[in-house]
């Protein structure tokens, strides 16, 4: 099998010839450690680095063909330093930015950073929130122009040929967009758009449907030439112990959305939907199988989420990517092997693939990552 027809075939629970080795990636405070530590400073490809040292047969080189779906604003706004706040004399600690980033969002972040760190996961960067682009209706009328479906520069002009090109591809493609509550976070902020469930109900449909149809209007475009093979939803939206909005909400606002785009990608015949979401998903788990979501991912285990519970409970209905406890990873050990000895009748059961439950933090020493990819490839039938 090649690495597509397996990832599909093993998140659709059909027979693989071994599950995907899949171990997950850090960020660059991460692999700046990990050179450190071991990882010879001239290896660029740390994961077929590892490959070669576990003895594994390096991932299949292919031709890809690129393929730019632009779904974000446009344009977006000016990047832009307003103020920097040098630390007080004689701190250690790094002084901060006020910035605003390609959203038109105004946040402090570290002076250790810089506002690219906003537009692209270079590395965790942690920010407080001063103002957010939509604060009334009359920003929400001016947001609106920035989301034109048929401007030229969100797809290629050679569309159709790009596509046919792809049509027997040998490799994973994906569209990916935000969902509904994550769009909206991004529109109004966290704590505002909560309060806007409540306070204005009618302006938050407002924006839901904007949005539905937007990415709906979107997929149906490209989906004419190209099909992927999942559409991916990024929708974070829960806490370590409860969701941001709970289900009886989720069901009456999101819901609607997230049925909508599941009957476009089922028609067009693509054959996985996929919703991220860190933090305990238990309560929401029964609303993204109702709205046709078969992919969940990362499982994050620090914040609760018991993967064989949820596999007991949904059975064939959801599948999982992620689930392996970057603590555990970070631990090493005996704690290590114990968590890929718990994941074990995951994996037989199929419908998951294993791989660190979000980005691989700096706290994990490359020996533990190594030695990690050495127990996840036997769990997976590579070794």
């Amino acid at each position: 099998m090649n690495d597509r027809e397996r990832f599909i075939a093993a998140l659709r629970f059909e027979p693989v010839d071994r599950v995907p080795f899949n171990p997950g990636s850090g960020r660059k405070s991460t692999r700046e450690a990990w050179y450190r530590q071991g990882l010879p400073a001239d290896v660029k490809d740390y994961h077929g680095y590892i490959r070669e040292l576990l003895g594994i047969a390096p991932a299949a080189k292919v031709a890809r063909v690129e393929m730019p779906i632009d779904l974000r604003m446009i344009p977006q706004f000016e990047e832009k330093v307003i103020e920097h706040r040098p630390a007080p004399a004689g701190s250690s600690a790094p002084g901060s930015l006020i910035v605003q980033d390609w959203k038109g969002n105004i946040c402090e972040i570290s002076d250790e950073f810089d506002v690219s760190y906003l537009r692209n996961a270079i590395d965790f960067v942690t920010r407080s929130w001063i103002k957010c682009p939509v604060e009334s209706r009359e920003d929400w009328e001016a947001m609106k122009e920035r989301y034109k479906v048929d401007d030229p520069a969100r797809r290629p002009a050679d569309l159709a040929q790009r596509g046919a090109l792809m049509r027997d591809r040998p490799y994973i493609w994906a569209l990916t967009c935000s969902g509904p509550f994550w769009q909206l976070r991004e529109w109004l902020g966290f704590e505002n758009l909560c309060m806007l469930f409540l306070d204005d109900p009618d302006f938050v449909r407002d924006m839901i449907s904007f949005w539905q149809d937007f990415i709906a209007q979107m997929l149906q475009r490209v989906l004419k030439h190209v099909q992927p093979d999942f559409l991916y939803v990024s929708e974070d939206m829960a806490y370590k112990e409860k969701p941001m909005i709970g289900a009886a909400m989720s069901r009456e606002f999101l819901l609607p959305c997230w049925k909508c785009w599941h009957e476009i990608i089922t028609s067009a015949g693509v054959p996985l939907y996929n919703v991220d979401s860190d933090g305990h998903i238990g309560e929401l788990l029964p609303v993204w199988i109702e709205a046709g979501f078969n992919v969940n991912e990362p499982i994050e285990v620090a914040a609760g989420n018991d993967l064989l519970a949820y596999q007991r409970t949904y059975g064939k209905r959801m599948a999982y990517h992620g689930g392996v406890d970057k603590r555990a990873i970070a631990k090493g050990g005996q704690a290590l092997r114990d968590e890929i000895d718990r994941l074990k009748p995951a994996i037989q059961a199929g419908g998951f693939i294993p791989s660190c439950d979000h980005g691989v933090p700096a706290d994990v020493s490359w020996p533990n990552f190594v030695e990690y990819n050495r127990l996840l490839a036997q769990a997976t039938g590579w070794l």
